[in-house]
């Protein structure tokens, strides 16, 4: 059985009683991406924790067109109305980029929150900051250039992976974003051709991880501090 690395920050941080917890209860898998983890509206069955790639919380439209409300990474976690008495997801749940979560049963979820005070702290204090990066990240799509939001979601996306190199094809970035493929190919070739990415068979790799950063609107630092 292959072993993987815990890195989701949320399950670093608990007690190490809890995590053990939570270690023994969960199914470790990967996130193929594309992969619709919950419809909108669907029971929870699990909380899901990255530990690496990038899930969507997305709305549809009437018109069939969808654009992402927030995303999850190894910072949280998956399944967050369920302390807030909720019972089913805030929008079609999609793994956009590709990577691994542990998967924890609700009946085991629940016995979690009430044997181990320190799991119910931390999951409040990550629902506290998913509302931050959901205000901000509305701003940032009504104020910000198509070029600015784009580079937000790449270094998000870089955040949620190891290394700098990983799966994400132009048509994800427009989709999440609302924007048009042609405004993304334009968007991503002209980083490209400054250094600051590569692009190739739906792979992208973050070049020049520093400059992409002083092109990106102050969202994306915002909505970093916030999930630290």
């Amino acid at each position: 059985m292959k072993e993987y690395a815990i890195r989701n920050r949320l399950l670093l941080a608990l007690r190490p009683a809890a995590q053990d917890f939570i270690a023994k209860r969960s199914l470790v898998r990967p996130m193929v991406a594309g992969e619709v983890i919950y419809e909108e509206g669907a029971p929870f069955t699990h909380a899901v924790f990255p530990h690496t790639g990038l899930i969507s919380l997305m709305t549809e439209m009437a018109n069939g067109r969808r654009v992402e409300k927030t995303s999850v990474g190894h910072e949280g976690f998956l399944g967050f109305g369920l302390i807030m008495g909720g019972t089913g997801a805030l929008g079609m749940c999609v793994a956009q980029v590709p990577g691994y979560a542990s998967w924890l049963s609700i009946a085991d979820l629940d016995e979690a929150l009430e044997e181990f005070q320190c799991v119910r702290e931390t999951m409040l204090r990550y629902a506290k900051s998913l509302i931050t990066q959901l205000m901000e990240t509305v701003a940032c799509n009504s104020l910000h250039s198509a070029e600015q939001r784009s580079i937000r979601w790449l270094l998000r996306a870089h955040d949620c992976v190891v290394g700098d190199r990983f799966n994400l094809t132009q048509q994800v970035i427009a989709e999440v974003l609302g924007l048009r493929r042609a405004t993304v190919n334009a968007i991503c070739s002209e980083l490209a051709s400054e250094g600051l990415i590569e692009y190739s068979r739906g792979d992208v790799t973050i070049a020049n991880r520093a400059r992409l950063e002083s092109k990106a609107c102050e969202c994306f630092h915002k909505i970093r501090k916030a999930s630290m």
